[in-house]
């Protein structure tokens, strides 16, 4: 996937409609093909390519689509137009179109254009619709915007993305660069105020429920999936991530709760990051990853694009953990379009690198224990071990992957004609039909399949709607989620064998030690342990009598280890990010505290007896941000958890702890 040519094809994509395509349409006298587009490509050097098997300007293929100065590649025109075609029809149904006559040098030239009484004037009534709710939102007029104005900031946005290493375009970079800022205008880009509606331009006038950004995304997808495969064949690969509900609800306090969270969604990123890099990050369908803080540092840091870029971006200013990098952002599944003959060996590169990535950071987790216990670190030891054995095969990837090709076509040039017998025989399993049932499955029974099979022409041969492989990304998504869904319900696993004494949070696997023979007997009984040392040393890692197992470890240093990693992203001068934990107990107690608070400060009597219970050492823990904002860090009501949480620990102090509760 390394080729040159592969990233070309997928920028050429890009470029094939222009981002003010919308505004711009049916005004502009060069037509929205021959602007920016064509400016575009003629600064990136596509007419200058060493290729052999050039298109003349008068091949009526040209003239269907995007021109070149010099003409284009045939290998990657081809590409580009079948992804635009498949693109269109998964985004939104055909209009008619009608015959019209060019004149070349070589003679008549017959193609096809959008009908007349077909075409939308978007500018003088601009309709954007929502594309869950259907709701429309009427923007009254964009008629004066100035046709040579839009262009000239249009071509000076791309131009400032194009990446150069020296003369050459580096067409990666480029097209990463295009594909996370191509919908964003900086400060200066943006002195017309389109800010807000340049990320919503509509790629089809007729029905603006899309964006040109999302088929764009789209048209970028196929080509890449043509251009990587031999026979030039996509699939829809399917990937999801397990097991959550258990991962995620082992846990002892919020913050158990919240690394579970965070942790699995970026296992989530490590597995689709393999996709990202081989095939671009617009490969990815679901979930949508522009604008991502996580996307974006790997972006930066990873693939080098510019981190001036980036200084606009919330992630990188806050220093806190309510910077947007601790959201758990991504779900623990995703949907790729790919190159068919790849599938598998794609697959298997994302669970290896995922799998991988966890043991690395268990190895992290071992030395940091090991650091904080004063004890040697030494490679050869038990823990070490432990960890790799315990963390084998999480965590569970399952996938499953459905070639298009499973769409017949009795048109090859145009794709069209289509055959749906190999669709249905692989669809109807799992829709409890069998082999003479006359139902159809899933979405080619349903009513607009009935429509949309259908071939349907005008008169004055005018053709209003014909049918390609993209008219059917609902049956092959559909049939991809059924198989990845029978692929989860088959749970292989590898027998661990666990001898000794077990995590005391999970109780399925023995905890870590560095030496086996503490494993015979209850940690209970034991203060030189490794977790005994970790407690003593560090009680965030470890309360008392806590001995966690491989992965309740990894998720109980996974805060500070990825604070760390905030405080690199953001170029902070601290070790870590700050952390503002609210503890179980504290909520538990937030709607008691804000009315003892109220109490306290008419009573003070109550106000005396409580602050004789307190201790200078007492300070106020992290609170839910509407009740710190109601109660000042020195306020007597909020040192009470910290003072409950030392009266419960000190022996001693259980009168004033009860004292205290009442």
């Amino acid at each position: 996937m390394a080729d040159i040519t592969f990233w070309q094809t997928k920028l050429h994509a890009r470029l094939h409609d222009p981002a003010e395509k919308a505004l711009i349409l049916l005004r502009d006298p060069q037509g929205h093909e021959n602007g920016t587009s064509r400016a575009l490509h003629r600064d990136l050097g596509f007419d200058q390519l060493p290729v052999e098997d050039w298109l003349p300007m008068d091949h009526p293929d040209v003239l269907d689509g995007v021109l070149f100065e010099k003409g284009i590649p045939a290998t990657m025109y081809r590409q580009v137009k079948r992804a635009d075609w498949w693109a269109s029809a998964a985004d939104r149904p055909q209009w008619p179109m009608e015959e019209t006559t060019f004149q070349t040098r070589d003679g008549r030239v017959v193609t096809r254009k959008v009908a007349d009484w077909a075409q939308v004037r978007w500018s003088k009534e601009p309709v954007l619709v929502h594309p869950l709710t259907g709701k429309d939102f009427d923007l009254k007029t964009l008629a004066n915007t100035e046709i040579g104005d839009i262009k000239a900031r249009s071509l000076q946005h791309f131009s400032r993305l194009i990446v150069r290493e020296g003369e050459t375009v580096n067409w990666r970079k480029t097209l990463l660069a295009f594909w996370r800022f191509g919908p964003e205008l900086s400060e200066e880009e943006d002195a017309g105020k389109l800010g807000f509606l340049w990320p919503l331009l509509p790629a089809d006038t007729r029905v603006p429920d899309h964006s040109i950004w999302d088929h764009l995304d789209l048209t970028s997808a196929f080509a890449g999936a043509f251009a990587g495969d031999p026979n030039e064949q996509a699939a829809l690969l399917s990937m999801s991530l397990g097991p959550i509900q258990d991962f995620i609800a082992a846990a002892r306090t919020t913050s158990d709760l919240w690394a579970g969270s965070h942790l699995l969604s970026r296992l989530s990123w490590e597995a689709m990051k393999v996709v990202c890099e081989r095939l671009g990050p617009d490969a990815i369908l679901f979930p949508r990853l522009r604008g991502l803080p996580q996307v974006d540092v790997w972006l930066r840091d990873e693939m080098g694009l510019s981190g001036d870029w980036f200084n606009r971006c919330a992630w990188t200013n806050s220093k806190t953990d309510a910077n947007p990098l601790c959201a758990a952002a991504l779900p623990n599944r995703f949907v790729a379009v790919v190159p068919a003959s790849g599938v598998q060996a794609l697959a298997e590169q994302v669970t290896l690198s995922v799998r991988t990535w966890l043991q690395n950071q268990g190895k992290t987790v071992v030395r940091r224990l090991l650091q904080t216990a004063g004890l040697p670190d030494d490679p050869s030891s038990h823990c070490y071990g432990q960890m790799r054995d315990q963390l084998a095969d999480f965590p569970e990837v399952h996938w499953a992957a459905t070639p298009f090709s499973l769409i017949g076509v009795g048109n090859p040039a145009r794709d069209t004609e289509l055959d749906t017998a190999n669709l249905e025989q692989a669809m109807a399993p799992f829709f409890g039909l069998g082999g003479q049932s006359a139902e159809k499955p899933g979405f080619l029974g349903t009513p607009a399949w009935n429509v949309l099979r259908q071939e349907a022409s005008l008169p004055d041969n005018m053709a209003f709607f014909t049918p390609n492989p993209g008219v059917l990304y609902p049956a092959v998504q559909d049939l991809s989620e059924r198989v990845l869904a029978a692929a989860k319900a088959v749970r292989p696993f590898k027998q661990t064998k666990q001898q000794g004494w077990r995590c005391s949070l999970t109780g399925e696997t023995e905890w870590l030690t560095i030496d086996p023979q503490q494993l015979l007997k209850s940690y209970r009984q034991q203060t030189d342990t490794l977790w005994g040392l970790v407690t003593q040393r560090n009680p965030a890692w470890a309360k008392k009598g806590e001995h966690l197992g491989a992965l309740p470890a990894v998720k109980r240093l996974w805060p500070t280890l990825f604070s760390e990693e905030v405080a690199d992203a953001t170029g902070s001068d601290q070790s870590q990010a700050d952390r503002f934990v609210v503890s179980t107990h504290t909520m538990a107690l937030a709607g008691n505290l804000e009315a003892l608070h109220a109490k306290l400060s008419q009573d003070s009597t109550a106000h005396s007896a409580i602050e004789k219970l307190l201790q200078s050492n007492d300070k106020a823990p992290a609170l839910p941000r509407a009740l710190a904002v109601k109660l000042k860090k020195g306020t007597l009501a909020a040192r009470i958890p910290a003072a409950l949480d030392r009266l419960r620990e000190d022996e001693s102090g259980e009168a004033d702890l009860k004292r205290l509760e009442a």
